[in-house]
């Protein structure tokens, strides 16, 4: 218990960093406002990479859309239109989960949140996703996971501590980095996001 409580109040406090994106291409921006326009849209690739960080999105999808949050482009946190699943029933494809990884044609792992706490198609809801970067030593061989610390949704606690051994299916490479860019996918349905920002953080590790 002590160690969780560490692991989240030595974090060091650092000013958000506003997103900007590589290419909007496909993407309508209005008042601060970022929308799918469905003419084949680009992912929006963020020009800034980032290791541990506190990460902030908000988005708003109508009835049946997709789209999800690409932390370091490889780790997706699920957006989807999760109305009226009961809790019990959500899945690794509903909103909020981390995502499945895939291997020879078929899933595996992924985390279903612990709640549905999707506020509902055509309303604003809020992630706020705590992350912490995978490590490596100096020949490149992976000492540590990268972990969830913590996701809200709509201020709900939905992960805690969650290790993904890999990227997740569809993540936009291959192989891991202690740093990377956040995507938010942009081709499987109409979405809108705003004010993201991502503030880097230093996190202690848990043995």
């Amino acid at each position: 218990m002590l160690a969780a409580f560490l692991l989240l109040s030595l974090a060091p406090i650092q000013d958000p960093v506003p997103i900007t994106w590589q290419k909007t291409d496909g993407w309508v921006a209005q008042d601060g406002i970022l929308s799918n326009s469905g003419t084949n849209p680009v992912h929006l690739f963020s020009n800034q990479e980032f290791q541990d960080s506190q990460i902030h999105v908000e988005f708003k999808i109508p009835k049946g859309s997709n789209s999800g949050v690409y932390v370091h482009g490889r780790y997706e946190v699920q957006i989807l239109d999760s109305s009226g699943i009961a809790d019990k029933n959500m899945s690794v494809h509903d909103c909020g989960a981390i995502y499945e990884r895939w291997k020879d044609d078929q899933g595996f792992e992924g985390t279903p949140p612990l709640s549905n706490a999707f506020a509902g198609p055509d309303l604003w809801n809020v992630y706020d996703i705590k992350f912490q970067a995978p490590q490596f030593d100096a020949n490149g061989g992976k000492l540590k996971n990268a972990r969830f610390v913590e996701v809200r949704l709509n201020g709900t606690i939905i992960h805690k501590n969650v290790e993904v051994t890999g990227p997740t299916r569809a993540g936009f490479f291959e192989t891991e980095s202690m740093k990377g860019p956040i995507v938010l996918q942009g081709d499987h349905g109409p979405v809108s996001y705003r004010n993201v920002w991502v503030r880097p953080l230093i996190i202690p590790t848990l043995d």
